[in-house]
């Protein structure tokens, strides 16, 4: 990668969490839409501080720009249900002083992509560019969780984007069952073989799976309806029982239910509907296969295959602020003839996030994915709306506890 497609890209990045952030109203600015997440307050300090602090200063070694706001902006939490906030962390900085760092952060780090030798073999934090890589992509990831954040906040404190219409047509097609046989399926990516993956992404190695069989649709908000009402299990976090009717928390309104859109769970709650009809979640393993794999056992780059990424091929990369209706998106089928491996909700395996054999913690980001390694986290494949489109890559692997309720997530069953 190029110096200039390095600054052209933090440039894109940064225009696109201010786009974010241009949506909320004044009053939203020191919120707190998730109690088990910072304010949003904090998302604007720790994007540019992530970048300061990862690049200039600890690849570089360049000295601070202002210590205590680096700290404080430095990391997120990750509680479980039980966490209760503290009065200190209700305590910020005002929005004036955030963004006069903000803006000097993100001069040194634009100045240092732009100037710096970024690729230098041999050094920790730089060696491929993994400093620089790193920084890019934690914001990509973190426009999608500032998005979720988003989602929880009254709809009066956001701005509808011109023209934005949820498209709730239709009903979801049928949902088939597919054979898929035995075969191998890779995980990961060997290392230094694309520009740049994670830790958890490393090493690749290649698993046997036993023939399983999976549906071709995720399972919509009309099948998770009959789960509710059948066994009288709460409903999923996005919706709601407004003037005795279901409501789904749309971004910038309620809307009736859609009953053609996925539904977004938690693991638990897949897992629970899953037994309800006989079936399964399916393992990485397995999603693996399914998205990403062929009768003659070569593996395509995308469940459709070599061509690069575009609308119509699924819902992602911010081409809605909602779901879209399941199958909607035929060119994006796997060869499998599967919809919406990549795209419109990640999907939930019954993998617990572990690391591969081999794993070794990234010296850009070391605590990225090894405090995680916990037993409490499942792995989640695909893609959302709000995935970025660097993500959409076989190796890439996302992971949230299984009680987590405001992911855009859903699952599609499986069974042997």
């Amino acid at each position: 990668m190029i110096t200039g497609t390095f600054v052209d890209t933090y440039l894109r990045n940064r225009e696109r969490s201010r786009a974010l952030f241009n949506l909320l109203t004044e009053e939203a600015y020191y919120s707190r839409p998730i109690h088990l997440r910072q304010p949003i307050v904090f998302y604007d300090g720790h994007l540019p501080a992530f970048s300061f602090n990862t690049l200039v200063k600890r690849a570089l070694g360049r000295p601070s720009i202002d210590a205590q706001l680096e700290q404080l902006f430095a990391r997120g939490i990750d509680p479980d249900e039980s966490y209760t906030p503290d009065e200190a962390s209700s305590l910020w900085p005002s929005r004036s002083v955030v963004q006069a760092f903000v803006n000097e952060a993100d001069r040194q780090v634009t100045d240092a992509l732009a100037r710096e030798e970024l690729d230098r073999p041999g050094h920790p934090l730089l060696d491929h560019a993994q400093a620089a890589f790193t920084i890019l992509e934690h914001e990509a990831m973190h426009q999608e969780t500032m998005l979720y954040m988003w989602h929880r906040l009254p709809h009066e404190q956001k701005h509808v984007p011109r023209g934005y219409t949820p498209r709730v047509e239709g009903r979801a097609p049928r949902a088939e069952w597919v054979d898929i046989p035995a075969g191998r399926a890779t995980l990961g990516v060997a290392r230094g073989s694309i520009r740049f993956g994670w830790d958890n992404e490393h090493p690749r190695h290649a698993i046997n799976v036993p023939a399983f069989a999976i549906e071709t649709q995720d399972v919509s908000n009309d099948r998770y309806l009959e789960f509710v009402e059948s066994t009288g299990i709460e409903p999923p976090a996005f919706w709601a029982r407004r003037d005795g009717a279901w409501s789904w928390r749309g971004m910038f309104e309620w809307i009736p239910l859609p009953l053609s859109w996925p539904v977004y769970v938690t693991q638990a709650e897949a897992s629970a509907f899953a037994r309800w009809a006989g079936a399964r979640l399916p393992s990485e393993g397995e999603f693996q296969r399914a998205a990403y794999g062929t009768l003659e056992g070569r593996e395509r780059s995308h469940p459709w295959g070599e061509a690069e990424p575009t609308a119509a091929h699924g819902v992602f990369d911010f081409s809605s602020w909602d779901p879209e209706p399941v199958g909607s998106h035929p060119s994006g089928r796997s060869a499998w003839d599967i919809d919406d491996l990549v795209g419109n909700g990640w999907e939930w395996t019954s993998t617990p996030f572990e690391p591969f054999p081999g794993f070794h913690a990234m010296a850009s980001y070391p605590e990225y994915s090894a405090e995680f390694f916990d037993g409490q986290h499942y792995v989640m494949k695909g893609a959302s709306p709000a995935t970025a489109r660097e993500l959409l890559r076989p190796s890439f692997r996302n992971w949230f506890r299984a009680q987590y309720p405001y992911v855009y997530a859903t699952f599609r069953l499986a069974r042997d």
